[in-house]
């Protein structure tokens, strides 16, 4: 990454969270950038929690998301489990903690009950479809994953790989490299 300005950042693109008939799937492409220029193409932006039946994904700077990622499963385990307690606590905590305030990211974090976007501005958004996505191809995926959803029978797991693979060929920011998690 030699003659990055420090202007750059680097930025995880899209994750997509779909979740219906008790069900959930998290997908994500790979692709991480500095400014305008691919990094990595095969980036791991989705996982299981380690202790619970969740799911957690992220957009933006993926050092800032990773920190984010550990703090909020320490929230899970901290409300044994309780997926929309642990995010509301830590979107408390990142909205008013001085050193979290900088991080730059954003969280979808689900289970087969209720999908979630966290924000550090103390947002913690529950979409009204169970369908939520994030990142520069964020709208793309949400609009296919939506359409989808709605006029075919397809499990989550097609339905969020399909959303994110039609982002790709729209958002030159993300990649059709998916990598695919799902509950229970």
């Amino acid at each position: 990454m030699s003659g990055a300005s420090k202007a750059e950042k680097v930025r995880s693109t899209t994750v997509i969270a779909v979740m219906r008939d008790g069900r959930i799937a998290m997908a994500s492409d790979g692709q991480v950038t500095v400014g305008d220029a691919v990094v990595k193409s095969s980036a791991q932006k989705v996982r299981k929690a380690t202790q619970h039946a969740a799911l957690i994904g992220f957009a933006g700077g993926a050092a800032d998301a990773l920190a984010l990622g550990e703090r909020w499963e320490a929230k899970l385990d901290e409300h044994r489990g309780n997926l929309r307690r642990a995010a509301v606590e830590l979107a408390k905590e990142w909205r008013t903690d001085r050193a979290l305030r900088r991080l730059e990211a954003l969280l979808i974090v689900g289970d087969p009950q209720s999908v979630l976007v966290v924000s550090g501005n103390g947002d913690v958004i529950e979409p009204d479809d169970g369908i939520a996505a994030v990142g520069s191809g964020g709208s793309y995926a949400l609009a296919a994953a939506r359409a989808l959803a709605r006029h075919t029978d397809k499990p989550v797991e097609e339905i969020a790989a399909e959303a994110l693979r039609l982002a790709a060929e729209i958002c030159i920011y993300t990649n059709d490299n998916v990598t695919l998690e799902s509950l229970p």
